[in-house]
C-alpha cells in the first residue's frame, strides 16, 4: 500500500475512535526495545518505566527486551504477521519507517501531534537531522527520535600525542597519515566496523564525505553506484590493503571497542552510543572528534557521517481505545521529553534528540565537564540521512551483500559490482515510481 493512503487511512481510523471517547480504566503497554551496545538498557528503561508510572497511576508499562535491531524486527514481524497483538510502542531503527508503514503496523506520529496544544513546539524541539529519517516524502512525522546516534571518531589521545600529533585528523589524508604512524605489530592504526554483514551504515560515512549520499528524499531513488559512491567503498577497502592501517575486509562491531580499550587499535570508528562505555573503561585519554571520511574540501576537512538509531513507533490496527492511544502517546512523549533524553543521553552517550535537552541536568553539567559528548551532536551539521527507502530491507540486503564482496576482496571490480547491484536496486523500485 502506498504511504500516502496509507497515512491516511490511519488517520481516520485515529479521528473515528478519538469521537467514539472509549474509556478504560487500567492500560498496560507493552513496550518492545533492543540495544545495540554494551548499556544495561533493561535496567534503564525498568527505571523510566518505574519514574512513569508513578506519575500516571492506571498505566502500567511491559518494558520487553527483544535483542538486536534485526531481532526486534524480525520478532515484531513475525507476532504480526502471525496474527499476534505485537507491541504497543517499540523502539525499532529509524530506518524501518517504509517497511512499517507500507504494512499498515504503525500510525502516524502526526496525528497525535496535530492534536497537542503544544505540538508545533514539541516536534520543532528536535534536531532536524535526527527527525529525516522519522519522516515520509511529504513531511508528515511517523516516528519520534529516541535511541539516536552517529558514528564518531574515538582515538587514543596519548598515543597520538606520543607521535607528535596534537590534534585529530580533519580529513581521510590526515586519517591515514596518523593510522600509519600508529600503526606496529600488535596494533590496528585504525579500526573501522564493516566486518560481519552489515557494513552499510559506517560506508555510508564515506559516500556523504565524498560527496554523494546513497540516499536522498524521494524513498523511490537509490544513488548507489555514483562515482562518489564507488571512490568511497575502493577508499574503505584500501585500509585493509595496501594502506595497511586496519585489518582487511574491516573489524567485526562488537570487537572494535574492546580492541580500543585493550590497546591493540589507536583509533576506531563507532557509534556515540558507546561513549559513556568507553570514557569509563579506558585507562588512557579518549578523545573524540568528527569522522574525517573523506578527501579535504575547500576548508581542508573532510567530514560525513550519518545518523543512526533507533525511533519510537507506535502501533495500532484499529482496535485500540482512545484511553489506550491517549496512554501510549504519554509514554512516548514521556520518553521523549526533555528530562529523560537528557538523562538517556548521559547514561547512554546517545545523542539526547531535543535541544532543549542539552540544557537540561544531567546532562547539561556532563557535557561541560566532558565535551566529549558535545561531539556528535555538532556532528549533525555534517550528517547525511541514513539509508531508507520502499522495499528497504530487500535494498539493504542487496547493497550491504555487494559492500561485503568489494571489501573482502571476492569483487575486485567495484564499479562493475555496484552497477549491478544497482541496476536490481532499479528494478525492485520501478514499482514504487
Amino acid at each position: 500500500m502506498n504511504i500516502r493512503r496509507t497515512a491516511c487511512l490511519l488517520l481516520a481510523i485515529f479521528v473515528l475512535m478519538a469521537g467514539a471517547g472509549f474509556a478504560q480504566d487500567d492500560v498496560v503497554i507493552d513496550f518492545y526495545f533492543p540495544s545495540a551496545t554494551a548499556n544495561d538498557a533493561e535496567g534503564i528503561f525498568q527505571r523510566y518505566a518505574d519514574m512513569f508510572q508513578e506519575e500516571n497511576p492506571g498505566i502500567s508499562i511491559n518494558p520487553v527486551f527483544t535483542g538486536s535491531y534485526t531481532d526486534t524486527r524480525n520478532t515484531i514481524l513475525t507476532e504480526m504477521q502471525g496474527g499476534g497483538a505485537g507491541p504497543d510502542v517499540a523502539v525499532m531503527l529509524s530506518i524501518d519507517l517504509y517497511s512499517f508503514a507500507e504494512e499498515g503496523y504503525i500510525v502516524p506520529a502526526q496525528s497525535f501531534i496535530d492534536a497537542m496544544a503544544d505540538g508545533d513546539a514539541y516536534a520543532d524541539d528536535f534536531f532536524p537531522a535526527l527527525m529525516a529519517n522519522g519522516m515520509d516524502e511529504d513531511g508528515n512525522i511517523w516516528a519520534i527520535p529516541f535511541q539516536r546516534s552517529t558514528p564518531i571518531l574515538y582515538y587514543n589521545a596519548d598515543l597520538l600525542a606520543g607521535a607528535g600529533y596534537d590534534s585529530p585528523p580533519t580529513n581521510n589524508a590526515e586519517l591515514v597519515e596518523i593510522a600509519q604512524a600508529l600503526t606496529s605489530d600488535d596494533r590496528h592504526g585504525l579500526m573501522v566496523p564493516v566486518a560481519g554483514g552489515f557494513p552499510i551504515w559506517m560506508y555510508q560515512s564515506f559516500a556523504i564525505a565524498y560527496g554523494r549520499n546513497i540516499v536522498g528524499d524521494d524513498p523511490t531513488e537509490v544513488y548507489f553506484n555514483s562515482p562518489e559512491a564507488v571512490a568511497a567503498v575502493e577508499f574503505v577497502r584500501s585500509l585493509g590493503t595496501d594502506l595497511g592501517v586496519g585489518p582487511a575486509g574491516g573489524a567485526a562491531w562488537g570487537d572494535t571497542p574492546v580492541a580500543f580499550l585493550a590497546g591493540q587499535a589507536a583509533m576506531i570508528y563507532h557509534t556515540t552510543g558507546n561513549l559513556t562505555r568507553i570514557l569509563g573503561g579506558a585507562d588512557f585519554e579518549v578523545g573524540v572528534w568528527y569522522l574525517p571520511s573523506g578527501p579535504a574540501g575547500e576548508d581542508g576537512t573532510g567530514y560525513g557521517s550519518p545518523t543512526g538509531g533507533g525511533n519510537l513507533y507506535i502501533f495500532d490496527d484499529g482496535s485500540k481505545s482512545q484511553a489506550e492511544l491517549d496512554a501510549i502517546w504519554k509514554w512516548v512523549t514521556f520518553l521523549s521529553s526533555p528530562e529523560i533524553q537528557a538523562d538517556w543521553g548521559a547514561t547512554t552517550g546517545y545523542i539526547a534528540a531535543n535541544a532543549s535537552a542539552w540544557e537540561t541536568e544531567p546532562l547539561a553539567s556532563l557535557s561541560m565537564e566532558y565535551p566529549h559528548y558535545l561531539v556528535a551532536r555538532d556532528q549533525l551539521q555534517h550528517a547525511g540521512k541514513e539509508f531508507s527507502s520502499y522495499a528497504t530491507i530487500t535494498i539493504q540486503g542487496i547493497i550491504n551483500g555487494t559492500l561485503e564482496s568489494i571489501l573482502t576482496g571476492e569483487s575486485e571490480d567495484a564499479q562493475a559490482a555496484m552497477d549491478a547491484a544497482q541496476a536490481q536496486i532499479d528494478g525492485i523500485l520501478a514499482d514504487y515510481r
